[in-house]
Parts: C-alpha cells; structure tokens; sequence
C-alpha cells in the first residue's frame, strides 16, 4: 500500500510508467504507461481500494494532445496570460502552456495522483505549474484568462456540469477552449472550431489508431 504523500506517489509512478514523447507533441516529454489495465489494476492494489476510475494521469489522451498541439503552434493563445488547465491528468496541456509563455499556470485534477505526476512531468519539461486537487465545479470558475479543458465528455451528466461551468468562466471573463476526439456527449452546437487534427493514439485507449481531434471554443460575446 502507498500513502497519499507525495513522494509515494511519486515513487509509484516512477516504477510503473516510462519517460515518452506523445506522437503529437514529440517536444513533450511525460511520464507515461503502455497498457491501461495493468496499472489500473495496480493503483487499486496500491491504494487498496477497488473501482477506482481509469488512471487518466497515466496516458497522454488525444483530446489533450490536440490542444496542446493548438497552444504550441500559436503561443499567444496563452503567453503572458493566467491559465487554469481543468482535469489536468498526465499535465500535457498545462505544461505546453507553460512552455508557450503562460505568466502563470494552475493546473486542478481531482485524482491526488496527478499532482505527482504533474510534478514529474513538469520537472522532465523545465516549467513550473501549480496544481490543486480541489473539485472545482463545486465553486465559480477561479480568475483566469484562459480556462483550459482536455477530454472532459466523457459521461453525460458531468458533460453537462462541466461545459455549464466553463461557459460561466467565459461570462465570467475567460477564453475557453477545449480538446475533444468526438466524444458522444460533447455538445458541439454553440461552440466554434478552432483547428482539427489527426491524433494517433493506441487500441489502448481508443477505438482507432488515429483519431480526428478538434479544439474548439465558445462564441465571442
């Protein structure tokens, strides 16, 4: 069993996943698993405690990777701005605005592994993120510039919460802009696309080798 501090955490994902290049962003490097399963399986055995959701920290997804994608190719998307990444995961969003010149960058992920992991990735990338593990779809969206959101529709009712909250953090003042592979519950009426991609991915975690991805954002007011 490991604890909740940090550097069993850390320790745990050193052990269980590899230094890799996403075939999207190859000038990130993130620590990253091969196979889903396994590490599933171990961070429940490790944590003692089954039915934990899927280890999102652990892979590089492709609605991620697309935005991450989208904010290095056009820095000024986020340089000299305050960033907020929601649902962070492995940190590859959050980082890449780190790398395009983001004044600062909070990342915020309610799975306690991802501050580890972030904390790692950002090390193997040379920037400094924050992070909190706080929910925060159970307040208004903090002060930010930019709000940033990778593979979030997953499932219909939290769809719903989360895009009710991004679209309050843009009356609220902030872009926002997503990254989503063509998930069934994302709402795509209303929103405005920014850029599409073919992201190759894994059987692993998708149903095809590649995946047409988009970034997309909300009208301006």
């Amino acid at each position: 069993m490991i604890g909740a501090d940090p550097e069993s955490r850390r320790s745990f994902i050193l052990a269980h996943t590899r230094l890799q290049f996403p075939p999207h962003t190859p000038e990130l490097a993130l620590h990253l698993a091969d196979e889903i399963t396994p590490i599933w399986r171990m961070t429940e055995e490790a944590l003692e405690e089954i039915g934990l959701p899927p280890p999102f920290w652990a892979f590089a997804w492709a609605g991620g990777q697309a935005l991450a994608r989208y904010i290095l190719d056009a820095p000024e998307t986020v340089a000299g701005l305050r960033v907020l990444d929601f649902a962070s995961g492995s940190g590859i969003v959050a980082i890449a605005a780190a790398r395009a010149g983001a004044r600062h960058v909070l990342a915020a992920d309610i799975d306690g592994f991802c501050g580890a992991a972030l904390a790692l990735n950002a090390e193997a990338n040379g920037v400094a993120v924050d992070f909190t593990d706080q929910d925060l779809l159970d307040q208004p969206p903090p002060e930010a510039d930019v709000i940033l959101a990778g593979d979030i529709c997953y499932e219909k009712p939290l769809a719903e919460r989360v895009m009710a909250w991004l679209d309050a953090g843009r009356s609220r003042g902030a872009r926002v802009l997503i990254g989503d592979p063509g998930r069934s519950y994302f709402p795509r009426e209303g929103l405005v696309r920014l850029a599409e991609y073919q992201v190759p991915t894994t059987r692993e975690l998708e149903d095809m080798e590649v995946k047409r991805t988009a970034v997309w954002t909300f009208p301006s007011p």
